[in-house]
């Protein structure tokens, strides 16, 4: 990501258009009128060798004939004539360029370059940043600066929307005019050839007119670098979203044996991962963020409906029980204080049913009862009109309840005529308001999973059970002597014992290659078997009836194995059939039979699913997709997309599952493509899940050569175990320094506690009470590409660790500058601990080629000072703060 040049994008300061025309409806009039009707202050220079003037501005003929290098330049010429005036711009010092022109691929220069490359080229060798091509255009409305082709003008707001299709967004100017909607930004991406979604998404991140951020994404070309600014953006203001293509079923992906993973549902986990919420309208999409922007943050998902309608009541509980929403159970006192309000034929529960024609009076008692209990986290109110009541009255009521409570309240108001002032009074006073039951329930679910998605950013993950340790080079050496025999896949005996070094359990195996040895094997491992059949190319044994269980004796090995292999010759004659699998069969009644794989893909990476397995896998199509790495949380997280996870909760009798084993062995498996690049491929169908725990039945692993690391090739970089290293600082005294993991939030609490109320000032530039659990998780859930934070820890006498010091650094999009603080514990800062930390950061951004490293201190900070002079870091005064100065490396 890269925030280079974009100030000049999109807060310019002068605008030159190449292509300025007076022909009507040609682009560059249109574009003209544009720019001028803005209301632009800066200098507006139209360049075009064909008229004198434009829209009564005088032109210029060429680019070179320009007074002033502009901030901005708009291109839309023809398509052979774009790269000879980025050329220009560039030599005459141009910072930006927006190109509206298409069909810059169909042509191709006397280099063979298509114009299409040769601009991007250009712009790269003059550092320019370029926006599109084939792009609508941007409109900045509080700065003036109406750069497109937009039939229509935009007001100020809050809200910055961004699209890859010029289509979809003329259409959305057309509608958020019709609604009287506002913009801070109205950014077309055209085909993205150097500014992309990250780069935007950053840059709107720090914008301080932007309150939330609206996507139409068509495609993400780099999920790292997207994933990574979402992130760091949906900390702060609300991302959503709008994905096309989400029932194309010819994008997907596929497991060894055959199960496909749908490009739609990775980036279903795309956006929960970066903090984002999805929604598949355009309406919904404004009505989502006027929700979000009405309403206070959720602290829960249990709703409590009051109506004096029964239908629309109960429009509202099958809704949200479709969406997976969650009714508030009320406590025995609010069913009490209730007990006036409900009608008399009425059950005293949710929905609370009141009269027909109930007065204000009654709505107020009712809402009141409601707010108070601790199990209701918002309530729904519904109102249907009646001779016998005022709809504005009510409303008042309503509102009136709000300045007693931290709980959402929203209302739905049923007619037109008589619930208008109604939905006015509600507008008035920030409550959201809805026209049906439905737009109500899809918008409160809305909110229930951005909840949900920002809880993902800010949740302290479970720890990993420390036993678990892969022997890796055990697995690696399996893998590497496949390739080395030119294989892709590895063998049933090989995948057992890769999935066996990381300790998931399988269920003792042996291969055979013939019906004879599986007698023998049958005996060795003990009766009843299973009996498998052997082949690379077979992906679904079911599928030609491969697969025999429960044999209890040589005869019926010998019979079950004959039948398999002859079937198998005339169904799949082409097959390279190898032998066969004998399994002790695993006796575990009432399991479920889960589903679990890896997939690789060029957009993402590797991805993770999760879900539904057996036979019928593929039918049931009840699975979720994660990005990996994942933690103990992360696979919590992904299990309960699932179906399946409720009935893994327990039901009728049947135990629950021992959910700590599946989440354990998803994380295992989440190691096991970081640790080895080399795997293209993995799937576990069925992983048999009960009470006991969890075993692998049946497993497959595809193989490749990689060029990259594992690290290197996923979407979200993972934890930098190499970074890792012990250091003696004294006889007494080793310390572990290594990066912040998200795990280390509660150590990292009792560190910060354990400071000298003098030293937090000198770290926080103020005396510092108290750090809640969001900023605590924003100090240990980093992005460690954006971002990195070494801690000193050592072992406690209880053998847990302790964090003794931290140096933190905040690295700008374009790695140029990084900004760095460190404190250390009171009680060791003569031990040369400040001194190893800052050692290590130091050769960490010299490593990652960071520019320059920088921190402020306050002046009276004499051991920061200290430091700094120690490492070669320059002493610069702040002239913007008299009481603080500025520590500068040269890297």
């Amino acid at each position: 990501m890269s925030l280079r040049h974009l100030e000049s994008l999109f807060r310019p300061k002068s605008i030159t258009l190449i292509g300025a025309s007076n022909r009507p409806k040609s682009i560059g009039a249109v574009v003209m009128n544009n720019l001028l009707r803005g209301g632009f202050s800066g200098p507006i220079l139209p360049v075009t060798p064909r008229h004198k003037a434009v829209c009564g501005v005088l032109t210029y003929p060429a680019v070179q004939d320009l007074p002033l290098i502009p901030d901005l330049a708009v291109v839309c010429t023809p398509p052979q004539t774009v790269p000879d005036y980025v050329q220009a711009l560039g030599e005459k010092g141009a910072r930006s360029v927006l190109i509206m022109s298409t069909d810059l691929e169909k042509h191709t220069d006397s280099q063979g370059r298509t114009h299409r490359q040769a601009v991007l080229e250009l712009a790269r060798h003059y550092s320019m940043r370029l926006l599109g091509p084939n792009c609508l255009g941007i409109m900045v409305p509080r700065s003036g600066v109406n750069a497109s082709f937009g039939h229509a003008s935009v007001q100020k707001g809050q809200i910055a929307f961004v699209s890859q299709s010029d289509s979809l967004g003329i259409a959305v100017l057309d509608w958020a005019q019709s609604k009287g909607i506002g913009f801070s930004h109205f950014i077309s991406l055209g085909d993205g050839d150097d500014i992309d979604f990250a780069d935007v998404i950053d840059f709107l991140g720090g914008d301080p007119y932007t309150a939330s951020i609206l996507l139409y994404i068509e495609q993400v070309q780099n999920a790292r670098k997207f994933i990574s600014a979402a992130r760091s953006a949906s900390r702060n203001k609300p991302l959503v979203v709008i994905k096309s293509g989400q029932e194309d079923e010819r994008e997907q992906a596929t497991l060894p044996a055959g199960t496909p993973v749908h490009i739609n549902d990775i980036y279903d986990a795309l956006f929960r991962r970066s903090g984002m919420l999805r929604v598949y309208d355009v309406a919904e999409l404004f009505d989502t963020v006027e929700t979000l922007a009405r309403s206070k943050p959720l602290q829960g998902d249990r709703l409590a409906i009051i109506s004096n309608g029964g239908g629309p009541a109960l429009m509202v509980k099958d809704t949200l029980a479709n969406q997976g929403g969650q009714l508030a159970a009320f406590q025995e006192q609010t069913l009490s204080d209730l007990e006036p309000v409900y009608t008399t034929h009425r059950p005293r529960t949710n929905p609370i049913r009141i009269m027909d024609h109930a007065p204000s009076e009654t709505y107020a008692q009712a809402l009141e009862t409601v707010l108070k209990d601790k199990g209701v986290d918002a309530v729904m109110v519904i109102h249907v009109p009646t001779a016998f009541a005022s709809s504005e009255d009510i409303a008042g009521a309503v509102v009136n309840t709000l300045g007693r409570t931290r709980k959402n309240i929203f209302t739905i108001w049923l007619g037109e005529h008589d619930a208008a002032q109604a939905r006015r009074i509600f507008a008035l006073a920030g409550v959201p308001t809805y026209e049906t039951p439905d737009q109500a329930v899809r918008l409160y679910m809305d909110m229930v999973r951005y909840r949900r998605n920002q809880e993902m950013l800010m949740e302290t993950p479970d720890s990993v059970p420390k036993e678990f340790t892969p022997n890796t080079d055990a697995a690696k050496a399996i893998i590497n002597n496949a390739l080395e025999e030119g294989r892709s896949q590895l063998s049933q005996a090989e995948t057992n014992e890769v999935l066996s070094v990381y300790a998931i359990p399988v269920v003792e195996t042996r291969i055979v290659e013939n019906a004879e040895e599986a007698e023998l094997m049958a005996r060795e491992l003990g009766y009843p078997v299973a009996l498998k059949l052997l082949s690379p190319d077979i992906k679904s044994k079911h599928a030609i009836g491969g697969l025999a269980m429960d044999l209890e004796s040589a005869e019926e090995i010998h019979k079950a194995a004959l039948s398999m292999w002859n079937r198998a010759e005339k169904i799949e004659p082409e097959a390279n059939l190898e032998g066969f699998i004998v399994q002790k069969m695993a006796r575990r009644p009432g399991a479920h039979e889960l589903i679990l794989g890896v997939t690789s893909t060029t957009e993402f990476g590797p991805v993770i699913m999760f879900g539904h397995g057996g036979p019928a896998a593929d039918i049931i199509h009840d699975h979720a997709v994660g990005l990996p790495p994942l933690n103990m949380t992360l696979a919590k997280e992904l299990i309960q997309h699932t179906r399946i996870s409720k009935l893994m909760e327990g039901f009728g009798g049947h135990p629950a599952t021992d959910m700590q084993a599946v989440k354990l062995t998803l994380v295992q498996i989440s190691q096991l493509i970081i640790d080895i690049p080399q795997i293209k491929s993995l799937s576990i169908n069925p992983l048999l899940a009960d009470a006991q725990g969890v075993l692998v039945l049946d497993a497959r692993i595809s193989i490749e050569e990689s060029r990259v690391s594992g690290p290197a090739r996923l979407a979200i970089r993972p934890y930098p175990e190499y970074l890792e290293e012990c250091v003696k600082l004294s006889p007494d005294l080793k310390v572990m320094l290594r990066p912040i993991r998200p795990e280390d939030e509660h150590q990292h609490a009792d560190f910060i506690n354990s400071l000298a109320p003098e030293d937090l000032r000198m770290r926080f530039f103020g005396f510092v009470h108290d750090f809640p659990h969001n900023q605590l998780a924003m100090m240990s859930q980093i992005d460690y590409d954006r971002e990195m934070a070494f801690i000193a820890t050592t072992m406690e006498d209880e053998g847990k660790p302790k964090t003794l010091g931290v140096v933190r650094t905040f690295f700008d999009p374009d790695n140029i500058n990084a900004e760095f603080a460190i404190v250390v514990r009171t009680d060791l800062k003569i031990k040369g601990l400040g001194s190893a930390l800052m050692e290590k950061m130091i050769r960490y951004c010299r490593e990652r080629g960071t520019k320059e490293l920088m921190a402020y201190t306050l002046r009276e900070n004499r051991a920061m000072q200290a430091l700094g002079k120690k490492f070669g870091f320059r002493i610069k005064t702040d002239p913007d703060d008299p009481e603080a100065i500025q520590l500068v490396l040269d890297m």
